[in-house]
C-alpha cells in the first residue's frame, strides 16, 4: 500500500519558514521580511527554492531532497562575495538548528541538515551578485500525535 503523507513533508517550506523567523539570519541580512521564495528587494535578500540534487530513496518515510539558499545583493553590486558568504553561510548554520527542535502536530521532522556541495559564487547575467549553497535536508512526513 502506497503511503502518501510522504508528500506532506516539504522541506522547501519547512526551511523556508523557519529561516524566516530566525533571528541570526534577520540580523545577517540586515532585518526582517529578506526571506522568502522569490528573488526581491529589499538586499541582500535570501531565496528558499527547491534544490537540484538530493534523493527520494523509495518515496517512504524519510527522503532527502536538496534546499537551495540563494543569497542576492543588490544590482549595484553591493554587498560583495565576502559578505554573501558570510550570510549564506549563517543561513546554512541556522537551518541546521531545525534538526534540534522538537516535533510539532502537523509538522515535517527533520532529521539532519547537511551541505550538498560547495558555497558557490554565482552572479546573474546582468551583474546581480548571488551565492548559491546546496543543503540536504532529510526529512519524514508529520508526526500525529493522539
Amino acid at each position: 500500500m502506497t503511503t502518501y503523507n510522504v508528500a506532506d513533508a516539504d522541506p522547501v517550506a519547512t526551511v523556508l519558514a523557519w529561516l524566516a523567523e530566525h533571528p541570526k539570519v534577520a540580523e545577517a541580512l540586515g532585518g526582517p521580511g529578506r526571506v522568502s521564495g522569490v528573488r526581491e528587494a529589499p538586499w541582500p535578500h535570501l531565496r528558499v527554492v527547491p534544490g537540484f540534487g538530493g534523493d527520494l530513496r523509495a518515496l517512504e518515510w524519510a527522503t532527502e531532497p536538496e534546499v537551495s539558499l540563494e543569497v542576492y545583493g543588490d544590482p549595484s553590486g553591493w554587498p560583495g562575495p565576502a559578505a554573501l558568504r558570510r550570510i549564506a553561510l549563517v543561513c546554512a548554520l541556522a537551518a541546521k538548528e531545525l534538526v534540534d527542535e522538537p516535533s510539532r502536530t502537523g509538522h515535517p521532522v527533520v532529521s539532519s541538515v547537511r551541505p550538498s556541495g560547495v558555497l558557490i559564487d554565482s552572479p546573474l547575467a546582468d551583474g546581480q551578485p548571488r551565492h548559491i549553497f546546496g543543503l540536504l535536508i532529510t526529512v519524514h512526513p508529520p508526526q500525529e500525535f493522539a
